[in-house]
């Protein structure tokens, strides 16, 4: 983004919140081209129709970050369920790419199912930003459509939702459709640097990780009298676990796929872990938890330790340390460091970038060149990391990878409706909530 436009967005976000090659509609018949060795990048002639499903701030950002990302792409539909996000949306847009964002009233989207409508639209690239209970359902129907896909993190809240999107992202394969994560420091200059050079084992064989994820509390919004139950719920989605999948998915999954990044992407053997709502015991905050302490253990007995907090006054810990048999690495998100120390000393010195913009930036270079990008798997599995440390400190059990993904735990439902909406459990109890 460029200096006065980062200045300009943070601005109203505040505001606002308090020829040669293909056109793209042939390559949504990549997975033919693909069976005959064949696949085709998008001539730089060809205006790329973008489609935002999810318009809040992390919709909205990412929205912008795409328009930059491209000199000749478009911004043609959104959709929301509330309508007043989709205006504020729309209005930091216009603001900031005026020349970028056609969305007449006709492509403005709102309702359950504004995401199909999206996907219908003629689009050919979809940013999928909504609460992430609704993620496996908009990740498979934007596969189906055959369109290019930016995803946020995380992309489920449950082993049902975790294996929707493992089989949404191979069959995206086939179609050679590109798939990025929202797994944004995996664009970051200098976390690229620290971690190749762990997998490089400069740091040695790895031992041992730890993680952290400590801040304070979140945005919440008092209640209207016109709002339903279900209105109030998904305006404060980050306290309902069946729709975030609570803290340690929805924000500290970052730090949990810091850790699967130091271990090469394997999954953990098995977590186990505590937590609980110490501060945070108002009704107002649904039933999530305000911390969690977990262990986590990989093959070959590496242990990864991983602790998050959302409490006020409190010490802020973001912060990934990967121990090895010949020194250590740091990434300190905190204070802006990154470095080993040990037999390979280390210090980033390297060029800062915008990892956000970083991943568009990829998105769209990959759409244009057809070298695809697909990180479904990656995405699925730190997604799913993080909610087996979840289901150990609810339980108070040992959970093994395996006993986590074949559950059949499901939290998430595909809802077609205000009338739709699950029962809400009550908080999780450790020794009395079980595994499903």
């Amino acid at each position: 983004m460029k200096d006065h436009n980062r200045r300009e967005f943070i601005k109203l976000t505040s505001l606002a919140v308090a020829g040669s090659m293909l056109p793209l509609s042939a390559c949504r018949t990549q997975g033919e081209m693909a069976a005959a060795g064949t696949v085709a990048g998008v001539d730089p002639e060809y205006k790329l129709k973008l489609g935002l499903i999810g318009a809040g701030g992390r919709g909205t950002g990412a929205a912008n970050q795409a328009l930059n990302a491209d000199p000749n792409v478009e911004l043609i539909a959104v959709g929301d369920i509330f309508d007043d996000k989709m205006s504020q949306s729309l209005e930091i847009l216009n603001q900031i790419h005026a020349d970028k964002v056609n969305v007449p009233e006709e492509r403005r989207f709102i309702g359950f199912d504004a995401y199909q409508k999206v996907l219908d639209s003629g689009i050919d690239v979809v940013i999928l930003a909504t609460p992430p209970t609704f993620r496996p359902l908009h990740l498979e129907a934007s596969v189906d459509a055959g369109v290019h896909i930016f995803c946020e993190k995380p992309v489920a809240v449950d082993a049902r939702g975790y294996h929707r999107v493992i089989d949404a992202a191979k069959i995206a394969e086939q179609k050679n459709l590109n798939l990025v994560s929202g797994f944004c420091w995996r664009y970051h200059n200098a976390k690229k640097a620290l971690f190749n050079r762990v997998l490089n084992g400069e740091v040695g064989d790895i031992t041992s990780i730890y993680t952290t994820y400590n801040t304070g509390e979140l945005w919440s919004f008092d209640r209207k009298p016109e709002w339903s139950d279900a209105e109030y719920q998904l305006r404060n989605w980050i306290y309902y676990t069946w729709i975030s999948g609570d803290h340690i998915v929805e924000q500290a999954i970052h730090s949990v796929d810091f850790m699967m990044w130091a271990m090469n992407d394997a999954t953990p053997v098995s977590a186990m872990g505590t937590g609980g709502r110490q501060v945070r015991t108002d009704k107002k905050y649904g039933n999530v938890y305000d911390h969690f302490g977990i262990t986590y253990e990989f093959e070959g007995g590496v242990k990864g330790f991983h602790f998050c907090r959302q409490q006020q006054n409190c010490e802020n810990s973001y912060h990934a340390e990967v121990f090895g048999t010949n020194g250590r690495g740091v990434a300190d998100v905190t204070r802006g460091e990154h470095f080993i120390e040990g037999d390979n000393n280390w210090i980033f010195n390297g060029e800062e970038n915008d990892m956000y913009q970083a991943e568009h930036d990829a998105l769209f270079s990959a759409i244009r060149s057809g070298n695809i990008i697909n990180q479904g798997e990656q995405l699925a599995n730190s997604t799913m990391a993080g909610i087996l440390g979840r289901m150990a400190a609810y339980t108070g059990k040992r959970i093994t990878w395996n006993e986590a993904v074949n559950s059949g735990q499901q939290l998430s439902h595909d809802i077609e409706s205000w009338n739709h909406f699950p029962e809400i459990n009550g908080v999780a109890m450790p020794g009395k909530t079980s595994i499903v």
